[in-house]
């Protein structure tokens, strides 16, 4: 059982299923340093929450391409690992956009919480990059 579960963790797989699960904890443990970051930069640093979560949106998007790059995708589309790293930053920018559009609005113009809003902007940005990440690169 245990061995299993080293082979889920450290394997890449075809299986766009498994892709799916495994781009999911990944997805977690980025969201984790995402949220820790936009609460530390907010709280303690003194910064405006927009530029705390486009920060901390950024290190989760490296934490995202390492975890894809070493076990989740097998393939890529692009052979340029420059061109590869600079789609898969585009399509976070664009999730990076997305993810600070609806923080904004769910923060100053309902009223929310900025981390009680950025709780409701994840499944937002998270099925946009696994999409636009596994058509454009991993396909």
């Amino acid at each position: 059982m245990i061995e299993k579960i080293k082979n889920f963790i450290t394997e890449k797989t075809d299986n766009s299923y498994l892709q799916f699960i495994k781009y999911f904890f990944a997805s977690a443990i980025a969201l984790f340093a995402d949220m820790a970051v936009l609460f530390v930069l907010t709280e303690f640093c003194h910064i405006y929450y927009l530029i705390s979560a486009t920060i901390s949106f950024l290190a989760g998007i490296a934490i995202t391409y390492i975890f894809s790059k070493l076990y989740i995708f097998t393939k890529t589309s692009i052979s340029s690992k420059t061109a590869e790293f600079t789609v898969f930053l585009v399509i976070g920018i664009i999730g990076l956009i997305l993810n600070n559009i609806f923080l904004y609005i769910f923060t100053d113009v309902f009223d929310i919480h900025y981390m009680l809003s950025k709780c409701l902007v994840i499944a937002i940005t998270y099925l946009w990059n696994y999409f636009a990440r596994k058509k454009f690169i991993f396909s």
